[in-house]
């Protein structure tokens, strides 16, 4: 048994210009320092697939899902990049970029759930947490995490499942698609106000929001999570977790002001694994999302990493 780690090269093909944090080279900063640590030879790497759209509707609307692909088609068709709001950008591999990211969360949910790998890290993009029912926002096309979930719940029949967010920015699209769907319980930690200012008030009851000021530190962070995850995580008792794990809230990250160093991640890393180990059979499927300072994301990805594959 091993943790498996999803990518696929057409993830690197997406691409928003020249300046743009999302860009390529998040995952060669990751996939080097792997290679550089040594860490990739505990890892089990496999090849992410392209989802099938039915998966998708499972989280986004019919309707969406058939307009994106179709722009995007005609992204790609045309070669001609196109902007779906000021932040998020298609290029002419969006969309196999796109199909790959939710193909990893799909795949590795039922590789986890098949007993064939402990847990599972995607390193994938474009990332998917801003991404609503309805719309592309905030770097975001398909809702990754969210259409993991709702595979393990709707197609593999699980009755419990949780969503842990600690990216800086407020998950508001996983929040839009999984409010008062009282199978999935959310927590979160995000900056407020920060983009998409949005949070502070829940949208649903089965979601736990703490958003934090800027310049927070790590060790404060970790008194929020004990008094306000914990409890609910341990009493609602998930049969697998799933991770929107953003890296962003990092000291070193301009995108946001929180002051996490990887030691927070470690942590965090461990007591997300903790739950999952005493209620879900250590069942873990975790997704990139944010973290745009290439070196602290690359080292933060492999303390996360390290705690999931128990080294």
């Amino acid at each position: 048994m091993a943790t498996a780690y999803y990518s696929h090269p057409d993830c690197r093909r997406h691409d928003m210009g020249r300046g743009h944090p999302e860009c390529p080279q998040r995952l060669d900063a990751i996939h080097d320092h792997l290679l550089a640590t040594g860490l990739d030879v505990a890892l089990e790497f496999r090849d992410a697939p392209a989802v099938d759209l039915r998966e998708v509707e499972h989280a986004h609307s019919s309707g969406y899902v058939a307009e994106l692909k179709d722009v995007l088609e005609q992204v790609q068709k045309s070669g001609e990049p196109r902007a779906l709001d000021p932040d998020t950008l298609a290029c002419p591999d969006t969309w196999r970029a796109v199909l790959r990211a939710a193909g990893a969360a799909v795949a590795a949910t039922d590789a986890v759930l098949d007993g064939e790998v402990d847990n599972a890290f995607c390193a994938v993009r474009p990332p998917g947490h801003h991404a609503t029912r309805n719309e592309a926002m905030g770097f975001c096309f398909f809702n990754n995490v969210a259409i993991a979930a709702r595979h393990a719940l709707d197609v593999r029949g699980l009755k419990r499942v949780a969503i842990v967010d600690f990216d800086v920015h407020h998950g508001n699209g996983t929040e839009d698609i999984i409010a008062n769907d009282e199978r999935v319980l959310m927590v979160s930690f995000f900056q407020h106000p920060l983009y998409p200012y949005s949070g502070a008030v829940p949208k649903g009851t089965n979601m736990i929001n703490v958003p934090v000021p800027p310049y927070t530190r790590g060790d404060e962070v970790r008194d929020m999570i004990e008094a306000m995850w914990m409890e609910r995580l341990e009493e609602f008792r998930p049969q697998m977790i799933f991770v929107s794990a953003g890296f962003d809230a990092h000291r070193d990250d301009e995108l946001g002001q929180l002051r996490l160093v990887e030691s927070d991640y470690e942590w965090i890393t461990r007591r997300i694994k903790g739950v999952a180990d005493r209620h879900a059979q250590g069942r873990i499927v975790s997704c990139l999302e944010g973290g745009y300072a290439l070196g602290a994301l690359a080292r933060s990805v492999a303390v996360h990493l390290r705690v999931l594959a128990d080294l």
